[in-house]
């Protein structure tokens, strides 16, 4: 855990480094990508070392906060979400720092280096919460934190509609987590390990559905996906895609833990999703001329592959059948690390073609 909390202070010195030295040229970039980098690698190894079956580490605090405790983990399912998380970020961090000196002169670049710094430390806490309103406070800045990154060129029409669209998503998803978090927290403490549903599970995981779907970008939650991911500058646009939406995939999954046994229908659901999303999605790409906009609907068809994979696992657990649940949840999980890998580099890719044929 320590090597954690060193991460997240390599991204606060490059968030911070890059405002210090707003006026000194490629300083700010290379404060920022700096701390990014360091921050991911320092952050890496831990989750590795979750995956393959180090004993989960904790960190539990007092703080002033009420309902629970300053409850940090990392198991090896945080341990899954955030190796992507920082592979990803790393590597977009090195080529924002190029990409974006084609802005310095007529734009801030402290600003945006910030941003991106904050967005990662958002991830990185969400995926390691274990306390509802930690939870909550980092899923807010993580918002926010890539709002103002896909504003960017805000001197653009286009670009603040897409901006406005994507915040108004984001809070319409995170007023059902708030909903969620205090129908978990009915006894009096919102600490994930003091979580019970024994009664109104099927209510808890429709709420959790909408919460997480709208940042999944599950179809029809998906809206903000196609403006938002084209606005941002490219390399945000690789982190927002490969990984953010992921977030939405993680939280689904770790409160699917707190609801005790699943039921039949909502594996069924999954499914329904999963092949409406991915079909939609697929289709509304084939239709787009705008490269970006198409790997946003891109994306849109392979997070319904990745709910394809839960809902089959769902009813595996249900139906008492072991290696169905085994193949559909390993199928899932198999597709987020893929994609993160596959779209991260798409994106990239794509803001190489934007740069040299405009």
């Amino acid at each position: 855990m320590a090597s954690l909390l060193l991460s997240l202070l390599f991204f606060a010195a490059g968030a911070c480094g890059a405002i210090v030295v707003a006026n000194r040229g490629r300083c700010s970039s290379f404060l920022g990508a700096g701390g990014a980098v360091l921050g991911c690698l320092c952050g890496i190894v831990p989750a590795v070392r979750a995956v393959l079956g180090q004993p989960s580490q904790s960190l539990r605090m007092a703080w002033d906060v009420p309902y629970g405790s300053l409850f940090l983990e990392l198991d090896p399912l945080s341990g899954f979400f955030l190796i992507p998380v920082f592979l990803l970020c790393a590597l977009a961090a090195i080529y924002g720092a190029e990409y974006l000196d084609e802005y310095r002169g007529h734009k801030a670049l402290a600003p945006p280096w910030f941003f991106f710094n904050l967005l990662v430390a958002s991830m990185v806490i969400v995926i390691l919460a274990r306390n509802g309103v930690l939870f909550l406070m980092a899923w807010e800045i993580m918002a926010l934190s890539s709002f103002f990154l896909v504003t960017f060129e805000d001197e653009k029409e286009s670009t603040r509609q897409a901006g406005w669209i994507y915040l108004v998503a984001s809070h319409v998803g995170t007023a059902f987590l708030l909903v969620l978090f205090i129908l978990l927290g009915r006894a009096g403490s919102l600490d994930f390990d003091r979580f019970s549903a024994s009664s109104g599970a099927g209510l808890l995981f429709v709420v959790a559905l909408f919460g997480f779907g709208t940042k999944a970008g599950f179809v029809p939650l998906h809206v903000w996906l196609p403006e938002a991911h084209p606005a941002a500058p490219s390399h945000v646009s690789a982190v927002m895609s490969a990984v953010m939406i992921k977030t939405g995939i993680y939280g689904l999954l770790r409160v699917m833990m707190f609801l005790g046994a699943p039921q039949a229908w909502w594996g069924w659901v999954l499914c329904g999703i999963g092949l409406s999303s991915g079909v939609i999605g697929v289709l509304l790409a084939l239709a787009q001329h705008d490269l970006k906009r198409l790997l946003a609907y891109h994306s849109v068809e392979n997070i319904g592959i990745i709910a394809l994979g839960l809902g089959v696992g769902t009813l595996g657990l249900r139906a008492g059948l072991p290696a169905v649940a085994v193949i559909g949840f390993a199928g899932a999980l198999l597709h987020v690390l893929n994609h993160a890998l596959f779209k991260g580099l798409l994106f990239l890719a794509a803001g190489n073609v934007l740069r040299g044929a405009h």
